[in-house]
């Protein structure tokens, strides 16, 4: 099974012209919807304008905080896997679906360029000042950790030259050939887990925002520098 997250970044048009043979379910982030019309979930934070949400067909589901809350704190909450929908999408997935594979386009985090979004301009939402989002790379490596714990592999199918996003690049054809997980420093793992379950920072509601004065930069730092090392790259 393949799960593919669109955002909106510019390439994430690419994905019109994606083989639905590929894909078992297609997960659009906030206005990401508008890219294909054979999407199957829209996930969105509370504050996404009602005037934006998609007419859903039969079949196609909206996913709201409380569907993914409570499946993003299975996996430690918001401030460990970082307050961004790109991220909060594939804990989502991850959780829902419990994938062989999961592969993203258009959440590649770079915004440079006069168009910022695949509509135009946008808000750079993932760089806003936030303690959970200091170092997205590292937020990626985690997200990456995880999945590969349950046998799945994550993937970036953007071709832009730079990412915040540590996932292989790849394609479809080839996932669908090859989705086996990179290999992760499971003694890293385990410390990283370790580390965050002592310092408790888990907001079971998900409003991480109304308790930052509770978090300690210098430890989030600190657990994302171990993130950064768990993956064992090829």
């Amino acid at each position: 099974m393949l799960i593919l997250i669109i955002g909106s970044a510019p390439d994430a048009l690419d994905a019109q012209i994606f083989k639905r043979e590929f894909i078992e379910s297609i997960v659009a982030i906030n206005n990401a919807w508008k890219i294909r019309n054979d999407w199957d979930y829209c996930i969105f934070p509370d504050d996404f304008p009602e005037n934006r949400w998609p007419t859903k067909k039969k079949k196609q589901r909206l996913i709201r905080s409380e569907q993914y809350v409570r499946l993003q704190n299975k996996y430690g909450g918001f401030v460990y896997s970082g307050g961004t929908m790109a991220f909060t999408a594939g804990y989502w997935a991850l959780g829902y679906f419990k994938p062989k594979a999961i592969a993203y386009i258009g959440c590649d985090m770079i915004y440079d360029g006069k168009d910022t979004h695949f509509y135009g301009k946008g808000t750079p939402d993932p760089l806003r000042e936030d303690p959970t989002l200091k170092n997205l790379k590292a937020k990626s490596a985690r997200l990456e950790a995880i999945a590969a714990s349950q046998k799945c592999s994550v993937f970036n199918l953007s071709k832009r030259e730079s990412s915040n996003l540590v996932f292989r690049r790849s394609c479809l054809e080839n996932i669908i050939n090859d989705d086996t997980p990179r290999r992760v420093n499971k003694n890293l793992l385990e410390h990283a887990l370790q580390q965050e379950e002592k310092l408790g920072y888990f907001v079971e509601d998900g409003k991480y925002w109304k308790h930052l004065v509770e978090f300690d930069q210098e430890k989030i730092d600190f657990l994302d520098e171990l993130w950064s090392r768990v993956i064992e790259l090829d």
